[in-house]
């Protein structure tokens, strides 16, 4: 059975770079909308399209049948889930905790018991695809939680992406995320590698891309960051403050289960350095500089 439109109220907490137009979509498909942001600016946008303030994320927890969160890092995760005056300790029994930031597993699984103990029912589902995938509905969702709650809602996912899998219980989302860093950090090295060598070897790179894009060394980042390399746009999609945050994440989770991860320990130091050189605001595709 589908969420009523007419009597369904979502709450979007985080409205930056992904989550603006993730809750513009959810606008847009009809449903009542409640954001809150640390900045209100950010939320300006949404305002004007129909969208309603809430002054904390416990006065939109009141309001909402359905809460959704994209923020930065655990910690503020945690801060608007099980805080003061957060979400748990607010929302009505019965409503749906959708935490779509990249987070640890071991919080997704905090939020859950936390959630489930109130007669709430939460589920983590990150998502990849990054400033593209967002505006244009078709990120890859990644779900944990109970199965029987991804399902309820799959409607809701449905608006925001077009590769939206059941991972597995409550962390499972988050672990499956992980694996997405992880595949992407050393892959971002390979990008930058070839597009500098390309320029060394005397070749036009945007011509070299027509080619290798195509092919068995094609990737989402070799076809969406390596052009932006090569104009020298380095706009966030997705902010190198924050890949080094998943990174950091991943490379705990690793040495938990005693797993060795060199690529994954490279790709992290590189954005280190650029990020104590000043790139922390800047979009990935700025590990480019590291070889300017």
């Amino acid at each position: 059975m589908g969420l009523d439109k007419k009597i369904t109220a979502i709450g979007f907490i985080g409205t930056g770079v992904m989550g603006k137009s993730m809750a513009r979509h959810l606008l847009d498909a009809g449903f009542e909308l409640f954001v809150y942001n640390r900045s209100k600016e950010k939320a300006e946008e949404l305002l004007a399209k129909g969208a309603k303030w809430a002054v904390s994320p416990g006065e939109l927890a009141k309001k909402a049948d359905v809460i959704i969160s994209i923020v930065g890092y655990p910690q503020d995760v945690e801060e608007v889930y099980l805080g003061k005056d957060g979400v748990v300790v607010n929302a009505k029994e019965g409503t749906y905790l959708i935490d779509m930031t990249t987070s640890t597993p071991s919080l997704a699984e905090k939020i859950y018991h936390a959630a489930k103990s109130k007669g709430l029912k939460a589920l983590d589902a990150p998502v990849s695809g990054g400033d593209i995938g967002a505006r244009d509905a078709k990120l890859a969702i990644m779900a944990g939680g109970d199965e029987e709650d991804f399902r309820e809602m799959k409607q809701i996912f449905d608006l925001l992406g077009t590769n939206v899998v059941y991972q597995g219980p409550a962390g499972s989302g988050q672990h499956t995320k992980m694996c997405n860093q992880i595949a992407i950090a050393s892959n971002m090295i390979g990008v930058t590698e070839a597009i500098v060598y390309a320029k060394k070897a005397g070749l036009n790179p945007e011509t070299v891309l027509k080619s290798i894009s195509t092919g068995a060394a094609g990737s989402w980042s070799l076809s969406n960051l390596a052009p932006r390399m090569v104009k020298g746009d380095f706009e966030p999609g997705f902010f190198i403050k924050h890949f080094i945050k998943d990174m950091k994440i991943a490379l705990e989770e690793a040495k938990r289960m005693d797993m060795e991860v060199p690529g994954l320990s490279l790709a992290e130091s590189l954005y280190e350095k650029l990020s104590r050189d000043g790139e922390e605001n800047s979009g990935t595709q700025a590990l480019y500089k590291y070889w300017k």
